[in-house]
């Protein structure tokens, strides 16, 4: 945990990088993107992370084939919404050892869902054991079977705890 003073450094320094980097929408571009693709995690049992995602928290499998860069691996996607998928790869044969948060490394993944659906997910994810965190609100935290953060957010996508993101 930070100091009081360590705290306020961190916001100090936030704010000098805000001020530098962050323009209004009118004052700033166009981002060189169209929106994400897939994301991919690495699972250590393909049918149990099937049936967590596609089973509990109702995200389609949609793709299965053999990984291109490691013969034997399969790579595998889930419907997230909006044409944006969420991917896994297993790696057999190597020993990868539990998650583990690392610097450049996922912290947690944010999917939002619409507010009736953020609730019958809770109920599944309570049906099944999963312990969940609900914070702010809006945001409900927890972990998959291989240990990845997830957290189902009832906010739409451009928002985030009742105000426009940007």
């Amino acid at each position: 945990m930070l100091s009081a003073d360590e705290v306020e450094t961190q916001t100090a320094r936030r704010h000098e990088i805000a001020t530098r980097h962050l323009h209004g929408a009118a004052q700033r571009g166009q981002s060189s993107a169209r929106g994400v693709h897939h994301v991919a995690l690495l699972s250590a049992d393909v049918e149990r992370t099937v049936r967590f995602y596609q089973d509990v928290l109702e995200f389609p499998l949609i793709e299965m084939f053999e990984n291109r860069d490691y013969k034997g691996s399969t790579h595998f996607f889930f419907d997230i919404g909006n044409g944006n998928s969420l991917a896994f790869f297993d790696l057999p044969g190597l020993d990868l050892g539990p998650y583990a948060e690392v610097l450049g490394g996922l912290h947690h993944l944010a999917i939002s869902v619409e507010p009736a659906k953020w609730a019958h997910l809770k109920a599944k994810l309570d049906g099944a054991g999963v312990t969940t965190q609900h914070t702010s609100g809006s945001s409900l935290y927890f972990f998959d079977p291989d240990g990845a953060r997830l957290e189902l957010i009832s906010d739409p996508l451009g928002a985030m705890y009742g105000r426009e993101l940007g």
